[in-house]
């Protein structure tokens, strides 16, 4: 674990998340879920509430740590090296976020602290088209009525449904962008879900006027669009983080299986070909790490809304492209047992696949970097 490592608590950190990986999450465990539709153990979700992972980004008011965006790297990364297959990054990191920057309510403040507990699992539900990561073509509507919005429309790719206890959904009502709270069980509301290469999925939520009431509203218009953008990019670095470590334990087993792999009497690894290869992804393992932890400190340190997005796709379209690099190698570097479903590099190619395409692509990534820096950068007023 290399995020932030210099200082002494994110080393704490990163041990202990190291100690947990290693005791209580193993790919036995991940091939088992990926054969149900439990997807991840309640047993395991509640030992990383245990843990306080859960509530790293919470503030301490709602019984969360209050730490930053690099101690929640520190988690996603070790959790991505061992494929855990909770969806920590899409509840402790986007839906806490979100939640974060919520109004200040009664309903906010029972979510954080449901979601540090485990006991409530509240996921974000904003995508509806699968080039618009950033959420930015809504159609689902909120209609006004004297209690509240009826809710209508479809979110795609929502990670973590399965388990999900409700949806913060935005919808569009005639005052603006609304961010609403919607149990999984409210009437109208529905759950489908999808298959993902890894063997988890993704959901497909539609609502039929479903009714929510003004206490279910967590934020609007500016407010809402800016906690979603906010949040949108902290995932986006943390699911990064995650890539980090699933591009790290793919070259880990690449390089063992080459020091004991014997072709022709000798050790595959002294074949220089293959050494010359091996450092090229080396390379770019380590200049992904190295983009991601600038970038994370950054994060940390609240840039403005257009220098956090540059920031945050300059780490996304690096380490998505690294971690499919380095994974789709390491399936060569095995050889014919590579290709195999039951040699376990394998998962971490589908890993890799299924996280470098949530929360936009390498390539739309740089097409916002590309867009963004040739706007022109807006200077204060001397």
């Amino acid at each position: 674990m290399t995020i932030d490592e210099d200082n002494t608590h994110s080393a704490m950190l990163a041990q202990s998340v190291g100690d947990y990986v290693q005791r209580g999450s193993d790919l036995p465990r991940v091939r088992a879920l990926a054969q149900t539709r439990a997807e991840f153990d309640r047993s395991q979700w509640r030992q990383l509430a245990e843990l306080g992972w859960l509530g790293v980004l919470v503030p301490e008011s709602c019984g969360g740590l209050g730490l930053g965006l690099g101690e929640a790297a520190i988690v996603a990364e070790g959790l991505g090296r061992a494929l855990t297959p909770e969806p920590y990054t899409a509840v402790a990191v986007l839906a806490a976020r979100v939640l974060e920057h919520a109004a200040a309510t009664t309903l906010r403040e029972e979510l954080l602290t449901g979601l540090v507990a485990g006991d409530r699992i509240p996921v974000l539900a904003w995508q509806e088209q699968a080039d618009d990561f950033a959420g930015q073509q809504i159609a689902a509507t909120a209609t006004p009525f004297e209690g509240g919005y009826r809710v209508s429309g479809q979110k795609k790719f929502v990670i973590g449904a399965s388990a999900a206890d409700g949806y913060l959904v935005t919808a569009q009502a005639a005052d603006g962008l609304q961010l609403l709270w919607v149990p999984r069980d409210a009437q109208g509301c529905s759950t489908g879900l999808q298959p993902l290469a890894d063997g988890r999925s993704y959901g497909e939520i539609t609502f039929k006027d479903v009714t929510v009431s003004r206490e279910q509203v967590l934020a609007s218009g500016g407010a809402a669009r800016a906690a979603l953008d906010r949040a949108l990019d902290h995932a986006a670095a943390a699911a990064s983080a995650e890539l980090v470590g699933v591009m790290k334990r793919a070259n880990e087993m690449s390089l063992e299986y080459m020091k004991t792999r014997v072709q022709f009497g000798k050790a595959i690894g002294s074949f220089q070909a293959l050494q010359h290869r091996a450092v090229d992804l080396y390379i770019q393992q380590e200049l992904a790490d190295a983009v991601l932890r600038e970038v994370i400190g950054q994060l940390d340190d609240a840039l403005p809304d257009r220098e956090r997005a540059l920031a945050v796709s300059r780490a996304r379209s690096r380490c998505a492209d690294a971690a499919l690099a380095i994974t789709r190698a390491a399936i060569q570097f095995h050889g014919a047992i590579g290709f195999t479903e039951d040699c376990d590099v394998g998962l971490y190619v589908k890993r890799a696949m299924t996280v470098s395409a949530w929360l936009g692509n390498a390539r739309a990534h740089r097409a916002r970097y590309a867009r963004l820096s040739a706007q022109p950068q807006h200077k204060e007023a001397a």
